[in-house]
């Protein structure tokens, strides 16, 4: 399973249109170190977005490509794009400076209108992804015949954009099984979290045949907020899968570098690592304090500590139960 961070895209609306360079060199490292290596950045809007008046970014397209290009090598590094924005010039830069994609963007309905822009995409050498924005404008079947048009053009994959977080899981998998069953190229899905349904949205999704996932460090996204990427990872090992990336240095990433820096945008994530560890243990709140008594003491990372031990007893784990896993982990 594919988990396509867009942290450094949709989630630079958090911050006005964009990070600095300094945030995005921040979170392009705490991504890649951790295993989350398929990355969307820049302009919110996608390259070209500049050009829009009124919503500029803290760098123009070219600083973002310069510094994003230490990282063009440690993973897949792209850009969104729409047909009234990327220019032929656009792509042209992009290509040159070794970006590995950019994802087309068009609403439901409108794919014929990125036809050359696809086309300009893919005879550049990059990748072209592509994204149905507001899929929940068309029923499944005619999402599904748009997004084979898509395919036509050189698409080497299709997004289902739940842009409003509309959608149920039941509909979310419809979709993903109208499209994976139609298409020869990956289908992925994009959800917010307008009714609270983003996770469980991308795994119906995924059991639907969907095999990328759009995610945002503590949620940050356009709106109420995207799949928060560590949400995502935890729910994902969970059922076995997305064992790559290192889920408890990703959180260490969040506790000890991001979440400190978000604070200066008064932006707070709704789930903390500790609270999301607490669920992806199956660890009650009432063992924390002994939890963090213990790990003080042993110096032991406290996640890992809750994970190891609730693994033996979630029902009423000892204070010795956490001092023999504690030795046992140093």
């Amino acid at each position: 399973m594919e988990i396509l961070d867009c942290t450094l895209r949709d989630g630079g609306n958090v911050v006005g249109k964009g990070f600095s360079a300094e945030m995005t060199r921040l979170i392009m490292t705490g991504l890649v170190e951790n295993g989350v290596k398929t990355i969307e950045y820049g302009h919110p809007s996608g390259i070209g977005g500049n050009k829009k008046g009124g919503d500029v970014s803290p760098l123009t397209d070219i600083e973002y490509l310069e510094v994003g290009r230490p990282f063009f090598a440690r993973g897949e590094i792209g850009m969104f794009s729409q047909p009234s924005l990327t220019s032929d010039e656009d792509v042209e830069h992009a290509a040159s400076m070794g970006l590995a994609f950019l994802r087309v963007g068009t609403n439901a309905g409108d794919a014929a209108t990125a036809e050359k822009l696809i086309g300009r995409i893919v005879s550049s050498g990059m990748r072209a992804r592509f994204s149905l924005m507001k899929a929940y404008i068309l029923p499944p079947d005619k999402l599904a015949n748009e997004a084979k048009r898509v395919e036509s053009y050189g698409a080497s994959g299709v997004t289902i954009m739940d842009s409003a977080g509309y959608m149920f899981p039941d509909q979310a998998r419809s979709y993903a099984e109208a499209l994976s069953g139609a298409l020869k190229i990956p289908v992925g899905i994009h959800s917010h979290n307008n009714m609270g349904l983003c996770v469980a949205n991308a795994l119906s999704a995924a059991e639907g045949g969907a095999c990328s996932i759009d995610a945002g460090l503590m949620g940050m996204a356009r709106s109420v907020g995207n799949i928060p990427t560590e949400v995502m990872v935890a729910a994902l090992q969970r059922l076995g899968r997305a064992k790559e990336i290192d889920l408890y240095g990703l959180l260490a990433f969040i506790d000890g570098k991001l979440a400190p820096r978000m604070n200066e945008f008064d932006y707070r994530t709704a789930i903390s690592p500790l609270e999301l560890i607490l669920g992806y243990s199956g660890c009650h709140s009432s063992f924390l304090k002994t939890f963090q008594v213990v790990a003080g003491e042993k110096k032991i990372d406290l996640y890992r500590l809750i994970s190891e031990v609730s693994k033996i007893d979630m029902k009423s784990p000892s204070k010795d139960l956490m001092e023999s896993v504690a030795q046992n982990l140093r």
